[in-house]
């Protein structure tokens, strides 16, 4: 419950690179990897090459997910019934995990059980 709640009021965008229509990366908390195709086009255009004066086909797009902002608290304050069993509930949870204090082992004092059949010979399975 605690995860859905943070995922919806958490905000983040998607950043991704485009080179024509194909997708070549994308990122969430860094800016995503590019084709190398707009660096080649920026070096021409210094030389002023007439040839290379064409728009570059590379595009980023960034996509924003808002969370919402808009949670009120379930309660305001506890009633006396309510306090009770927060109460009741803390100290049974809590005494759940509690350690026994004795050092006595109950089954010191108990004799093996007889063997009615040899098993390993009965089923023929043999340690070699």
């Amino acid at each position: 419950m605690a995860f859905v709640v943070l995922f919806t009021t958490m905000s983040f965008t998607i950043d991704m690179h485009f080179c024509g229509d194909t997708l070549i990366d994308y990122a969430i908390f860094k800016s995503p990897k590019t084709c190398g195709m707009e660096q080649t086009q920026v070096a021409e255009k210094e030389c002023q090459s007439p040839v290379f004066s064409q728009e570059s086909c590379c595009s980023d797009e960034q996509l924003v997910v808002e969370g919402q902002d808009d949670l009120k608290n379930a309660f305001e304050s506890l009633s006396f019934e309510q306090q009770v069993f927060v109460a009741a509930f803390t100290q049974s949870y809590s005494t759940i995990f509690e350690g026994t204090h004795s050092q006595e082992v109950p089954v010191i004092g108990y004799s093996p059980p007889l063997v009615q059949q040899y098993t390993q010979v009965l089923h023929q399975t043999f340690l070699i």
